[in-house]
């Protein structure tokens, strides 16, 4: 789901929505002082369609849930730029193609499930009383329940810096107002409260005075079995800004490939470097070159085989998106078209259509128990050669078809590295090296 921040105001279009539900596996100090917090823990990622989430839907084909997130990745893309020393794990639960984070807000802690979204940086929930709230299936987090809520005055230097809005209504509260692409939207107040996460140990990890928003007006796409968004990108209100220190602006993540019914894995601080055999680094673009929510690095081209096709497109920095929620990597439509002509010549294999209706180069698959292997495939980001598998490029649509996993847009919007692509790499998020890391791994391992 593509976002748009507007806080009473226009902001840039957010993106990269990986939503988990978060079980933390290992403990951190519960201490209230953020700078003597152990700065480093991993959480479980389920995709939705996997059996293990709680929105697996038995009674749909294969065929049906690739429709359903081919469709969704375009659809997001289509809205995406709009002008205006102890380790933690945790569950990450899947829905729709994003994942679901659980998380407990207030004291004594409430417990939510909220899309996380390396897109955005508000995290809200729906609160009481709620205005227009849409149907959830959870209890509603009720803010005077808890003694550690307090909202956050709207004069103050944080609502101003998160906002840039002014008070129009009550002096004592910050009201925001958050649009997404795709109409859905939420508005509410800014707030403090403790945002806590579950250990293994029993010990609780909890974060006193984080920055949230109470919804007291959502409305859109939003599932009900979901509570608002926990928001993992750029700026200062983000759950990974917020951790600040504690984490060293480092985060990753391993999905599994689709086929596997182990949960994929995200980590955030120290266990979060990415190194080794492997490994290859491409730069993240500073946030004064591309001041958006998203994650910018720039791609150079793709080889298939010896043949290199070179991107053209965009600005010559930072001219696609990564993103663990989008399901496809889209791209301009010429593109598209050379690099799958070049695919297409690389592979001996009966064409047919897709089934689902959205990709365009797909073969019969092999007979019973013959395995398809794709052409080799390079994408070239700058500094970094990625070596993709079969896994990473195509992907069965049905029992007899497998179809190319790239898409070709013409819509104008910017280009996206979707989570096929980036399935068995330990994916890793230097925030303050500003670097964005490969590793090629077998993430049902780790």
């Amino acid at each position: 789901m593509a976002l748009i921040f507007t806080y009473l105001f226009s902001l840039p279009l957010s993106l990269l929505f990986i939503s988990l539900v978060f079980t933390v596996s290992s403990a951190l100090s519960h201490d209230h002082d953020h700078k003597n917090i152990i700065n480093s823990f991993s959480v479980d990622l389920i995709h939705r369609d996997s059996p293990k989430s709680p929105f697996f839907n038995p009674s749909e084909t294969p065929s049906e849930r690739l429709t359903n997130a081919f469709s969704r990745s375009i659809h997001r893309n289509k809205k995406l730029l709009t002008p205006s020393p102890n380790d933690v794990q945790a569950t990450v639960l899947s829905n729709r193609g994003e994942y679901l984070m659980e998380i407990s807000i207030g004291t004594p802690p409430f417990r939510i499930l909220a899309i996380a979204d390396t897109g955005s940086d508000l995290t809200w929930t729906q609160c009481k009383p709620c205005t227009h709230c849409y149907n959830q299936t959870s209890p509603l987090f009720d803010p005077a329940s808890s003694k550690t809520y307090k909202n956050i005055p709207c004069k103050t230097s944080t609502c101003m810096s998160i906002t840039r809005g002014t008070c129009v209504t009550n002096p004592k509260l910050c009201p925001y107002d958050v649009e997404y692409g795709d109409r859905s939207h939420t508005e509410g107040y800014l707030a403090n409260d403790t945002l806590t996460l579950a250990s293994t140990t029993g010990r609780p990890v909890s974060f006193p005075k984080f920055i949230l928003g109470c919804g007291k007006d959502n409305a859109g796409t939003f599932d009900k079995r979901g509570s608002g968004i926990v928001g993992l990108g750029k700026g200062q209100e983000s759950l990974v800004s917020q951790l600040g220190s504690s984490i060293g602006g480092k985060f990753s993540y391993c999905l599994v490939p689709l086929s596997s019914e182990k949960s994929s894995k995200m980590n955030f601080g120290s266990i979060a470097q990415v190194s080794g055999p492997g490994t290859v680094s491409t730069p993240l673009l500073p946030d004064d070159f591309r001041p958006e929510n998203f994650y910018f690095i720039t791609l150079e081209g793709i080889s298939v085989g010896s043949t290199r096709v070179k991107f053209r497109y965009g600005v010559e920095q930072g001219n696609i998106i990564i993103d663990s929620g989008t399901t496809l990597t889209i791209l301009p439509s010429d593109f598209y078209s050379d690099l799958e002509s070049a695919v297409a010549k690389e592979t001996d294999l009966e064409r047919v259509e897709d089934p689902t209706g959205f990709l365009s180069l797909c073969y019969k698959s092999p007979e019973s128990g013959a395995e398809f292997l794709a052409p080799n495939i390079t994408v070239h980001f700058s500094g970094a050669d990625v070596n993709l598998s079969t896994l990473n490029t195509f992907v069965r649509v049905s029992d007899d078809v497998v179809c190319f996993a790239f898409y070709g847009d013409d819509s104008g919007s910017t280009s996206i590295y979707g989570n096929l692509a980036q399935m068995n790499f330990l994916v890793g998020y230097d925030r303050q090296k500003r670097t964005l890391s490969f590793k090629p791994t077998d993430c049902s391992k780790m």
